[in-house]
C-alpha cells in the first residue's frame, strides 16, 4: 500500500476552514500523546532529493505543552473513547 504524504496546498486546505487566529499546536506520539507549540516552518531537501516543509516545534522548556487532550487523541483514532464505569451501589461498612 503506497503512502502519500501531506503536500502544502493539503494543509492549507485543511487550515482555511479554521478561526486564523487559533494557535496551531502539533500532536506527537501515538503511543504517549503529548501537544507542542509550533515555532518555524522551513523549507529543504530530504535526503532523496525532493523538496519538503517541516514543521517544528520550538527549543524553549516549554514547547512540550503536555498530555493530548483525550478528546483529540480519539478524533485522532490513537486511543479508544474512554466511557465511565457502570454505578454500582456502595457497600457499607458493615459489608452489606
Amino acid at each position: 500500500m503506497a503512502h502519500t504524504e501531506m503536500t502544502v496546498e493539503d494543509l492549507i486546505d485543511l487550515l482555511s476552514g479554521c478561526d486564523g487566529k487559533q494557535p496551531v499546536r502539533l500532536a506527537m506520539n501515538p503511543f504517549f500523546p503529548m501537544a507542542h507549540r509550533l515555532d518555524q516552518v522551513v523549507q529543504a531537501t530530504d535526503e532523496t532529493g525532493q523538496p519538503v516543509v517541516y514543521l517544528a516545534e520550538g527549543r524553549d522548556a516549554d514547547t512540550q505543552l503536555g498530555h493530548l487532550p483525550p478528546e483529540v487523541a480519539v478524533a485522532l483514532a490513537w486511543q479508544a473513547p474512554v466511557h465511565a464505569p457502570p454505578h454500582r451501589p456502595r457497600r457499607t461498612a458493615c459489608g452489606s
